[in-house]
């Protein structure tokens, strides 16, 4: 029989007032809104807001992913997505402001149908124009077509730069008012912010950069958008534009006036990866911290970058040597996955904060000192709303502390949310979220009908020209192509060759970012910078040969400069190349004729693309380790619906299509096996990116994310230009899959009985509620076993739960009844539900680890 709901009469003004309630909480992007602010907050048509962000890069993921990963960020919290806007990938060539077809929003860059998502989604929108973002993204999402325009010095006052700018600011307001896409117009859009983060670096440009931030601001202004403006890290940003701030932590910020209210616009809750680096990864514990710290010290928006990072696709990776896998450690991993336990304990975070939204934007905060690292902030207001939080940031030592003639035992670098004032309703070490085991399933998929096409090493075609000496690879390519050759010629009579056995060096120095080195079409040496020093030296033995010998190489460039003063400056490219061994000394080859040819021929003639057959030669068996080889094969897509990456383990480096494609460059370039990878991460104190690494010896990236919705039923066409020598047999895909899902929690775990009540309409009973711990399995799959349970004082982590002293012997059947074929269960951690108490006196705590199928 269907469950029967009783719902209350109302009286025509209430039913008025719910639809109006229902109008706003389902269609809040369809009414015109007034966006201002105060010293507090954001306010939305009369009302203070106290909002959570979520960034999400609308090109580092696809439109097919959009609505989910919105979606996402909503289900865990947040009202607001945030996304930069990236001007090169808008505006590849110099368009015109008056006409919208000189600037492509296809595909990946459809801002206004990403921003449609958000509307939809009932969100609010933050958009970051910029247009310089950084963001490690190629070049800082400044198009390298402006760096070659006369007299234009970037993010300075220099009239080509502004003029560029300004006429690029002016074409996105203008299509997002065209669309109707800001607040006042019925849109999602509540704030914009121009420039980025040029606090740091406006004294390097001496009175230009105080005149070009000042500029910066009056041009956003004049665009008359009709919501307020900011700029991050700008600590003179003028009186009717918001500074705010970027960092891990941003509570002791303050705007630059008291007029503005406190609004931190990065808080990074990972790190991005570069290539042959480690693995960095910031514990929820202390991401939970360091954003309820913010709240309880008068922040009222948080956004996180990145909520979801998602994948620099094709060259868009800057750095240089940045990963193609932007994951961020972020709360939704690369391939749209939540995160747990780190999305759940945001979730929860921002349930607790909700709560106490009112009487933190409204009320009054008191502050408390509780001991030498302990406070509190209480916050009241004049209806008799209460809201404390109680921080510990003591790294080491759990604290008892008294509030308001209660005790409170306060871990170690955490704070506890008492949402009214009495009760813990949430404390950031605790966490309360099931941790998801979610591994790279290989997927057995033939691949098959390989062809190839093997490069020739030095200059293909006609060369593009000469030159006595070096040309600086950036200035020469304008990142056209990753790749540049240099080729010359050394004769060599047999007098000069010392002989009986013995070899020539090869001695070349670089400014980055790696070169092949050839010697009569044969590959010498690879070498590369890192990411901290893209400059580098190689000394290596050759065997030149009597007569003429071709020197050839090609250098390349991994993703360029996205951020610091003048970046736009920084080169690439041999600098010096010198032949030691002969019987007459060195040979300087640095000041010789050099003949270059940019890109590659299968570049310039897109043998990608899936109906090219240029060049291709079909064989039964494949080439192994050999340098500057193209591979092209057949596949079908993987089953099911989970997210695919592709295995690129056994190859070197190179580039990637799936159907024309670009997934991006691929480099199992391993970190060094003596770097520190802890054992385990202690979340208390300061995190700091080198602080909780993995991954040690290890690729820092082995799989490369190829979106569903880039595959065809059958005959997708998967190219990979490998450059060093792999073996593409080894290639393969595999599907990201959830297959377990963990929990521990304590008796003592935080309730949030307010929010229960409210729920309910009751006052509750006066007793303490009692904790749960809950699992659910994600998608369609459900709990197919229980691989560990004990009730008592079980210790360990997920993967590696050990059974304590005190282990009640009937948990596993208690969790078997309760959550064995269901999707999702809840288990009560009353003593009352594992029998008579076993271990008195003792915190019980129940761990679980359960498989999903």
């Amino acid at each position: 029989m269907a469950e029967r709901r009783i719902l209350p009469v109302l009286s025509s003004a209430s039913a008025v007032g719910v639809f109006l309630l229902y109008l706003c909480c389902f269609f809040p992007a369809a009414l015109s809104v007034n966006v201002t602010y105060d010293r507090r907050s954001l306010i939305i048509d009369g009302q203070r807001k106290l909002l959570i962000s979520a960034s999400i890069h609308y090109p580092r993921s696809v439109p097919a992913m959009w609505p989910g990963l919105v979606a996402a960020a909503k289900e865990g919290g947040a009202d607001v997505i945030e996304s930069y806007v990236f001007w090169n990938g808008h505006e590849p060539s110099p368009g015109k402001a008056s006409i919208i077809l000189f600037y492509y929003f296809g595909e990946r860059f459809n801002l206004v149908k990403f921003a449609r998502i958000v509307q939809e989604a009932g969100m609010y929108m933050i958009l970051r124009i910029g247009p310089f973002v950084a963001a490690e993204w190629n070049f800082g999402g400044v198009p390298a077509w402006l760096h070659y325009i006369p007299g234009t010095i970037f993010r300075t006052d220099s009239e080509p730069w502004k003029t560029h700018m300004k006429s690029f600011t002016t074409v996105i307001v203008n299509m997002m008012k065209k669309e109707k896409l800001f607040a006042p117009q019925g849109g999602p859009i509540i704030l914009a912010q121009i420039e980025n983060e040029y606090g740091d670096t406006e004294a390097v440009y001496g009175d230009g950069g105080k005149r070009y931030a000042m500029w910066a601001a009056a041009m956003a202004l004049s665009q008359n958008i009709g919501v307020p403006w900011i700029m991050c890290q700008q600590y003179d940003a003028p009186d009717n534009v918001i500074n705010t701030c970027n960092s891990f932590y941003c509570d002791q910020f303050s705007p630059n006036s008291v007029n503005k209210p406190k609004f931190w616009t990065e808080n990074w809750p990972g790190w991005f990866k570069t290539f042959g680096a480690r693995n960095p990864h910031r514990p929820p514990e202390d991401i939970a911290f360091s954003v309820a710290r913010f709240f309880q010290k008068g922040g009222s928006l948080q956004n996180y970058y990145m909520y979801h990072g998602g994948t620099n696709f094709d060259r868009t990776s800057g750095g240089p040597f940045i990963t193609t896998s932007y994951d961020y450690d972020a709360p939704i991993d690369e391939y749209g996955l939540v995160r747990l336990p780190k999305w759940g304990h945001l979730r929860d975070l921002h349930k607790a904060i909700k709560l106490c939204e009112q009487v933190l934007l409204y009320g009054e905060p008191t502050f408390l000192s509780l001991g030498p690292l302990q406070e509190a902030d209480v916050f009241t207001d004049l209806y008799g709303r209460c809201a404390a939080f109680i921080s510990n940031m003591d790294a080491e030592n759990d604290k008892y502390v008294i509030l308001r003639n209660r005790s409170y035992l306060i871990p170690a670098w955490s704070v506890s949310i008492l949402p009214e004032c009495k009760n813990v309703g949430f404390n950031t070490a605790k966490v309360g979220s099931q941790t998801a085991i979610t591994e790279m399933i290989p997927e057995n998929i033939k691949i098959s009908g390989w062809d190839i096409f093997v490069e020739k090493a030095g200059i293909w075609g006609k060369a593009d020209f000469s030159n006595q000496g070096f040309v600086d690879h950036i200035n020469t390519t304008r990142d056209s192509t990753d790749y540049l050759w240099y080729t010359t010629s050394l004769h060599v009579d047999e007098s000069e060759l010392l002989g009986n056995g013995t070899y020539e060096v090869l001695v070349v120095e670089s400014k980055g970012h790696g070169v092949h080195a050839f010697l009569n079409q044969q590959l010498q040496v690879s070498a590369f910078g890192n990411g901290g020093n893209s400059s580098f030296k190689i000394e290596t033995p050759i065997h030149l040969k009597p007569g003429n010998n071709e020197i050839a190489f090609l250098s390349m460039t991994v993703g360029l400069q996205n951020a610091g003063p003048l970046f736009e400056w920084t080169g690439a490219g041999l600098t010096s190349v010198k032949i030691n061994g002969l019987r007459n000394g060195t040979v300087d080859l640095s000041s010789k004729s050099w003949v270059y040819k940019i890109g590659l021929q299968g570049e310039n003639q897109q043998i990608y693309s899936p109906m090219n057959n240029f060049g291709w030669t079909s064989t039964s068996v494949l080439p192994k380790n050999q340098p500057l080889t193209w591979y092209k094969a057949t596949i079908n897509p993987p089953d099911g619906s989970d997210p695919v990456g592709l295995d690129m383990a056994s190859m070197g480096k190179g580039r990637l299509w799936l159907n024309g494609k670009a997934i991006g460059r691929y480099w199992p370039r391993k970190s060094l096996s003596s770097d520190g990878c802890p054992g385990t991460c202690d979340y208390r104190g300061k995190f700091y990116p080198d602080k909780c690494n993995t991954g040690c010896g290890e690729p820092t990236q082995r799989w490369y994310h190829v979106p569903r919705s880039w595959f065809q039923p059958s005959g997708n066409t998967l190219v990979a230009f490998e450059e060093e020598g792999g073996d593409p047999t080894g290639i393969s895909f595999s599907r990201r899959v959830v297959t377990g899902i963990c929990n521990f929690v304590r008796e003592d775990h935080p309730v949030m009985a307010l929010e229960s009540q409210q729920k309910t309409g009751g006052a509750g009973d006066g007793g303490d509620p009692e904790a749960s711990l809950r699992l659910a399995c994600p998608g369609k799959a459900a709990i197919s076993a229980i691989r560990f349970a004990s009730f008592g004082t079980p210790s360990g982590v997920c993967g590696s739960f050990l059974y304590g002293s005190c282990h009640y012997a009937n948990s596993i059947s208690v969790v078997q009844k309760a959550c064995l074929s269901k999707r999702e269960c809840s288990i009560t951690l009353s003593r009352g539900s594992f029998g008579e108490d076993q271990c008195p006196g003792a915190v019980k705590a129940l761990a679980v680890e359960a498989a999903c199928s």
